[in-house]
């Protein structure tokens, strides 16, 4: 991968699509990850505002400090850049308060957090009038459906949307993103226990990147216990997060009934 170019191609059209919105700038959620980390830089080596928001919620304590971390070797960085500390601890107790027991299982709780972070970040895109940029990688949006629906996979624009996990460290090693953020395991950020990916999904990223391009593949060699056992992790969540993925079925009306 030919990766100071492909950096250099992001920017081109993250300020290309910037200037048709007619909106200002871009609003992220930096999480202390590696991918959140390697977009908010990329944002802010367009030269417009960036606003990185970390936004903890009961968040591991070694996440909090990492997204701070990078929020502010960001400002140092690029001083189109401002950051913003949002706890919404407070908030989400009485999003929980307000619902019935009945239904504070905790996938659900999980995907609420995800939709209150995209609430905020939506606040302050239309505050100041920018683009949601969204962090997802091609494992994540187009693989396995690794993302909450209307909640971190709610955005504007995917600026790393093609490029694969491995592809994306690449990157955040050329930017220099800071080594505690590049050695971090990769976690949604969603559960209190600070559960990672790998330990929900049931395989890496390295795992699921291979099992999409072997699937992509027109020559399929024979496969040992554990890749048959990848593929069918992979088809697994592939297969149920496919809604996520396609767009939003619309019932079209036949004209004679209209």
């Amino acid at each position: 991968m030919k990766t100071n170019k492909v950096i250099d191609h992001i920017v081109q059209w993250l300020d290309a699509y910037l200037g048709k919105s007619g909106l200002s700038g871009f609003v992220i959620g930096v999480s202390g990850g590696i991918d959140s980390a390697v977009t908010s830089c990329i944002c802010a080596k367009t030269g417009k505002p960036v606003l990185a928001l970390n936004m903890p919620i009961y968040q591991a304590k070694d996440q909090v400090s990492r997204s701070l971390a990078h929020i502010e070797w960001l400002k140092k960085k690029f001083d189109n850049v401002k950051g913003y500390d949002v706890d919404l601890s407070p908030v989400f107790d009485q999003i929980k308060d307000s619902f019935p027991d009945s239904i504070q299982d905790g996938m659900t709780m999980a995907n609420t957090r995800s939709r209150l972070r995209m609430l905020t970040l939506y606040a302050f895109a239309s505050s100041h009038k920018m683009l949601v940029a969204g962090t997802g990688n091609k494992v994540e949006d187009f693989g396995v459906g690794f993302y909450t629906k209307y909640g971190d996979g709610g955005v504007d624009i995917s600026p790393i949307a093609d490029l694969t996990k491995t592809q994306v460290y690449a990157l955040g090693k050329y930017l220099g993103i800071m080594e505690k953020i590049l050695t971090a395991e990769p976690t949604d950020g969603l559960w209190e226990d600070n559960r990672t990916d790998e330990s929900q999904i049931g395989a890496s990223y390295s795992e699921l990147e291979w099992a999409m391009q072997y699937l992509d593949s027109s020559q399929k060699g024979p496969l040992n216990e554990r890749q048959k056992n990848i593929i069918s992790i992979y088809k697994k969540f592939h297969t149920a997060n496919k809604h996520k993925m396609d767009p939003i079925p619309v019932c079209r009306i036949p004209e004679n009934l209209k």
